[in-house]
């Protein structure tokens, strides 16, 4: 399950030795409630602020950022502020969203980026409602008390079609079992209005120890906490997954010399995920970004990216993209990659005119650029299609 929430620890001891009576240090400790309120006055408490210390300081931090949050202590059915709510039995999220102004492009539909990025914050808010959130950006109380962290290994995104700006979409969202250290999470996007499936996306997700950045196998207290939320379905049927080769130096497109922002770091302090996608297409070329738009990728992550690190983007365009699949015969209809050819050749635009709308594909790599040698970050697998001319209406 993923979350958001700070990590702050604060020292606190209680004692009932009648000494602390005449502590100034320790005055007034008593009338600082958890959630944040007080029965004492503001003055009282500012005054308490600057005779105790950085101890008095953080109580009263922690407590703020609480009651701010307001996050829930035990499972939830309605989020009225997010508009969302439980459903599938009482283990899966729904939430409404307005497609924004600042998350669409020139063509006013929704951005790519924007898309990933509603996919994070519905999974955070899937586990806002559960109850099971705790410290660190998605972790349980079971993962904080072992110093655990969820980071990605796998994002697969399908997109048919793209939101345009002010539609309703509704995201679905919800976790399975992958493995035995695994958790798998799944997403579907569709219209309100029309109940049309605009995307879907599958993500698996492992934890790592916050401390040492190693891998870590998944606690029993942990499984206990998030199996009972576990289904078994799928937004993207699984298949033998297609290997992404290793790309190098001799690629055709290289963006040498990218480094990381402040403002590209999540609060695990490592570059989110959105920036490593900017990063890969920034290789593709202009002229075929304006006239095609991308219909699906996958990326596998081998290791984190932080704020010191130099990235490097390489990117070559598949071969094979055009006709990966070959032409396949099913009930008579000519098929390539999935797509059907006869309304093409039946429309009079021939079988070149079918080839133009058939995904073509990209094959990525972002490197750590070191002194001694280069390491890995993510590879990725970019599926595009041509971009669909809209026709006027007929008078």
């Amino acid at each position: 399950m993923a979350a958001f929430c700070y990590r702050i620890t604060f020292p606190i001891r209680c004692t009932s030795n009648s000494s602390s009576k005449n502590d100034p240090n320790k005055l007034n400790l008593h009338k600082i409630n958890i959630n944040g309120t007080s029965s004492a006055r503001p003055h009282m408490i500012d005054s308490l602020s600057q005779t105790a210390g950085v101890a008095t300081t953080s109580v009263a931090s922690v407590a703020e950022n609480i009651t701010r949050q307001n996050i829930p202590t035990k499972k939830q059915y309605i989020d009225a502020h997010r508009q969302g709510l439980i459903v599938e039995g009482g283990v899966a999220y729904r939430q409404k969203i307005v497609i924004r102004s600042y998350e669409v492009g020139p063509d006013k539909t929704a951005t790519l980026e924007s898309i990933l990025s509603l996919l994070q914050e519905t999974a955070l808010n899937h586990v806002w409602l559960s109850g099971l959130l705790s410290n660190g950006f998605g972790a349980t109380h079971g993962m904080v008390r072992n110093n655990l962290i969820w980071v990605v290994s796998k994002l697969q995104l399908q997109v048919d079609q793209y939101p345009i700006w002010g539609e309703v979409v509704e995201i679905d969202t919800w976790v399975g079992a992958s493995g035995k250290n695994g958790m798998r999470r799944d997403w579907l996007i569709r219209s309100q209005a029309t109940g049309h499936v605009f995307a879907r996306a599958t993500s698996i997700w492992v934890m790592m120890n916050e401390k040492t950045r190693r891998l870590s196998k998944m606690p029993e207290e942990v499984r206990a906490e998030i199996s009972p939320w576990f289904i078994e379905k799928q937004a993207i049927k699984e298949e033998v997954p297609e290997k992404i080769q290793k790309l190098d130096d001799k690629a055709r497109y290289v963006i040498t010399n990218l480094k990381p922002k402040r403002s590209d770091l999540d609060m695990n302090q490592h570059v989110n995920n959105v920036k490593y996608v900017r990063w890969m297409l920034e290789t593709i070329p202009d002229q075929f970004l304006e006239s095609h738009q991308l219909s699906g990728i996958i990326l596998e992550y081998r290791r984190e990216c932080g704020s010191s690190d130099i990235v490097q983007s390489l990117c070559e365009p598949d071969e094979d993209g055009i006709i990966n699949s070959g032409l396949k015969q099913a009930n008579e209809i000519p098929l390539l990659n999935g797509f059907s050819l006869a309304s093409e050749i039946m429309e009079g635009n021939g079988l070149l005119g079918s080839l133009d709308k058939a995904p073509l594909r990209y094959t990525h790599l972002l490197l750590n650029k070191g002194d001694s040698q280069n390491e890995e970050i993510v590879r990725g697998k970019t599926m595009w299609k041509k971009k669909q001319r809209i026709k006027p209406f007929s008078t």
